[in-house]
């Protein structure tokens, strides 16, 4: 039995702006609907339509962000809401939550992505356990039952660089050509950011001269345990591992959407269709390294498209939390690291957390559409917090 096909009508995000930034006072919400109407417009349909919404959000503390986008953005009230909250995979599995639905039979006209405010996100508190203990308050939730396998993300990255022998120079000439590349295609990139607070470009990528590199200051170092282990590895013995700031993708505000439907539904609405949903993959790998868990994910993508090398893709989007990241990422897939992002990638932009997938996947849609033949497919992944991993295949129409 067939899969119905799953097509994409339309994409628009909105500039991915630094935490404390110009939407800094939009509650998440806020920042979504404009980016929602831009893509109905863009598609030529009426809120009437959608069917289903699907939002990936990271950090709003509960509740059930879908709905009230799905609301602020004048959707119908019988229109059906689903949160999904994976961290940073958060908008691409609520994408891939979409096509899902769209499959199945049981949606024909879905709006999917994500949206953050991390510059909105509340104050945590741990409620107290017994009479007369304070609340605690916390930053991050735990991702993993056993503290000992739960580490911070950037030592986690930290000790990986360290144990795999990848430098800190290695590591911010990466970064360095995410924010040339960036600031190249600044123009490239107008048409697919939607005006959400004045702001029509992403403000953060910027001219990095190696002399800029090295006096940027570290963000982590690895552990004596991890550091003594990369020293029996060869060619890593008194290299310089750590992760300075720029090869850490800085927090962020922003959304992003695509418009899926059903083969009829896109006849019936008259739609043209942009792009195909090829294949999708969530997974997860050890939670001590969740970096890792985004090529484990585009490896799964990438067997169920039948795709058997990656010299077949015209282009793939990483976001890359982490420089080393992109580096193990691109050696995992057999290529070299120019092939991804050509247009700049997460550390250019920023991380607005449960959006940053669905904005990777928006990236690779407008890269397909300006310079990729009809039927050019490209992948997509993200990696989250606690050892999870998403990824997808979509094709030019």
């Amino acid at each position: 039995m067939s899969v119905p096909s799953v097509l994409i009508a339309a994409w628009a995000r909105s500039a991915v702006v630094p935490h404390g930034g110009a939407l800094a006072q939009l509650q998440a919400h806020e920042i979504a609907a404009p980016v929602v109407h831009a893509l109905l417009a863009r598609a030529g349909l009426s809120p009437a339509a959608v069917d289903t919404v699907v939002v990936g959000n990271a950090l709003g503390a509960g509740g059930n962000p879908a709905r009230m986008v799905s609301l602020a953005a004048g959707l119908p009230e019988t229109c059906a809401a689903l949160s999904v909250d994976t961290q940073c995979c958060s908008g691409l599995d609520a994408v891939s939550l979409g096509a899902a639905l769209i499959a199945s039979g049981q949606a024909s006209v879905v709006i999917a992505g994500g949206v953050e405010a991390w510059s909105r996100s509340p104050i945590r508190l741990t409620r107290p356990r017994h009479m007369g203990e304070a609340a605690v308050a916390y930053e991050r939730p735990p991702f993993a039952p056993d503290p000992a396998h739960d580490p911070d993300l950037l030592l986690s990255a930290a000790r990986y660089a360290a144990h795999h022998g990848y430098t800190r120079t290695q590591q911010d000439a990466y970064a360095a050509q995410s924010h040339q590349r960036a600031v190249a295609h600044k123009t490239d990139m107008a048409p697919e950011i939607v005006a959400v607070a004045g702001v029509l470009h992403d403000p953060y990528p910027r001219s990095i001269t190696p002399e800029r590199a090295a006096r940027m200051p570290t963000a982590a170092h690895t552990d004596a345990l991890a550091l003594a282990h990369s020293q029996t590895q060869a060619g890593a013995q008194g290299a310089d591992c750590s992760i300075s700031r720029l090869g850490v993708s800085a927090k962020a505000d922003g959304a992003a959407f695509v418009l899926l439907v059903s083969a009829p539904a896109l006849k019936r609405l008259g739609l043209q269709a942009q792009a195909q949903w090829v294949s999708s993959a969530s997974t997860g790998c050890a939670p001590d390294t969740p970096l890792l868990a985004a090529q484990h994910a585009a490896t799964q993508a990438l067997q169920r498209a039948n795709i058997t090398a990656c010299r077949a893709l015209h282009t793939i989007e990483l976001h890359d939390a982490f420089a080393v990241q992109g580096l193990s990422f691109a050696h995992a897939l057999g290529i070299p690291p120019e092939q991804l992002n050509p247009r700049g990638g997460g550390l250019a932009r920023g991380h607005p957390i449960g959006a940053s997938g669905a904005v990777a996947l928006v990236r690779l849609l407008a890269n397909l559409a300006q310079d990729g033949a009809v039927g050019a497919q490209g992948l997509v992944a993200v990696a989250g917090a606690g050892g999870v991993g998403a990824a997808a295949i979509v094709a030019r129409c």
